[in-house]
C-alpha cells in the first residue's frame, strides 16, 4: 500500500437513484458524469491531477493538493448549480437529477488494486449520508445541496474568498458511531424532528419546518448504495479509476 497522501476528496450522490428503472439509471449516470466532468474542468482542475472511483449511484474525486480548494468550492457553489439547472430544464421532471455534493481535504492512501483507505475519506462519505443533508435536499427546491468539512470551512470557508459568503453556511452537528461529527451546509438546515424520512408517511401538503441554528442529529444515519459502517477500505476495480 502507498503511504497516505492529502487530498481534495470531492463526492457527488444522486437522489432517490434506487427508485429509477435501468433506462433512468443508465441516463442519469451519464449526466452525473457530464456534471462532475464539466464542474472540474470549470475549476480549472485537468484530468491529471484527479483520480475518480464510481460507485454506481455516485462519484467520488481525489484531487491533488496543488489545486486551490477555493477554486473548487466556488465553482461548486455557482457553476454546478447553473449546470443542474441547464441540464435538467431540457428533460422531464421524472428524469431529472438532484445532487447531494460533499467537500472535504484530508489524507487518502492508494493501494496497488486501487483501493482508496483512510478515515478522512469515511468522514467524508458519513457526511454525504448524514440525515441533514438528505433533509435538506428534499426540503428544497434547488437542483443540489453542498455541504462541507469542518476543515474546509475553517481553513477557506470563514476567511470569506471571493465569491464565498460565510453567513451562508449553516453548522450542523451529526452523531456518528465515533462521536459528534460537525460540517457545514450552504444554505438553511432542515431539522430531523419536522421533515420525513425516507420510510415516513408524512400526508401532502404537511411543509418541513426549517430553522436557523445548529442541527443535531441524535443517531446514526447510514443508507442508500453510500453505506459507510466502521472502518472501510474502499477497492474498486482497475477500470473505475482515471
Amino acid at each position: 500500500m502507498t503511504e497516505p497522501v492529502n487530498r481534495t476528496i470531492l463526492l457527488f450522490d444522486i437522489e432517490q437513484f434506487g427508485k429509477r428503472d435501468d433506462v433512468e439509471q443508465a441516463f442519469l449516470r451519464r449526466l452525473l458524469y457530464d456534471v462532475a466532468d464539466q464542474t472540474l474542468a470549470a475549476a480549472g482542475v485537468s484530468e491529471t491531477v484527479r483520480l475518480r472511483a464510481d460507485r454506481g449511484d455516485s462519484v467520488m474525486e481525489l484531487i491533488e493538493a496543488q489545486v486551490p480548494v477555493p477554486a473548487v468550492l466556488k465553482t461548486l457553489l455557482t457553476d454546478t448549480p447553473a449546470l443542474l439547472h441547464n441540464k435538467n430544464r431540457l428533460i422531464s421532471n421524472s428524469a431529472q437529477m438532484r445532487l447531494r455534493i460533499v467537500l472535504s481535504t484530508g489524507y487518502v492512501a492508494v493501494d496497488e488494486l486501487n483501493g482508496w483507505v483512510g478515515s478522512d475519506l469515511n468522514h467524508a462519505c458519513r457526511l454525504l449520508d448524514a440525515a441533514p443533508l438528505r433533509d435538506a435536499l428534499r426540503g428544497r427546491q434547488d437542483h443540489s445541496v453542498l455541504c462541507v468539512s469542518d476543515g474546509v470551512y475553517q481553513g477557506v470557508v470563514r476567511h470569506g474568498p471571493l465569491g464565498v459568503r460565510p453567513e451562508e453556511f449553516h453548522r450542523i452537528t451529526v452523531e456518528a458511531k465515533e462521536g459528534p461529527t460537525v460540517a457545514w451546509l450552504h444554505g438553511d438546515a432542515v431539522t430531523a424532528a419536522t421533515t420525513p424520512s425516507y420510510e415516513d408517511t408524512t400526508p401532502k401538503g404537511v411543509s418541513p419546518g426549517v430553522q436557523h441554528n445548529t442541527t443535531h442529529i441524535g443517531r446514526d444515519q447510514y443508507g442508500g448504495n453510500s453505506h459507510v459502517q466502521g472502518d472501510v477500505h474502499y477497492r474498486f476495480g482497475r477500470g473505475d479509476g482515471r
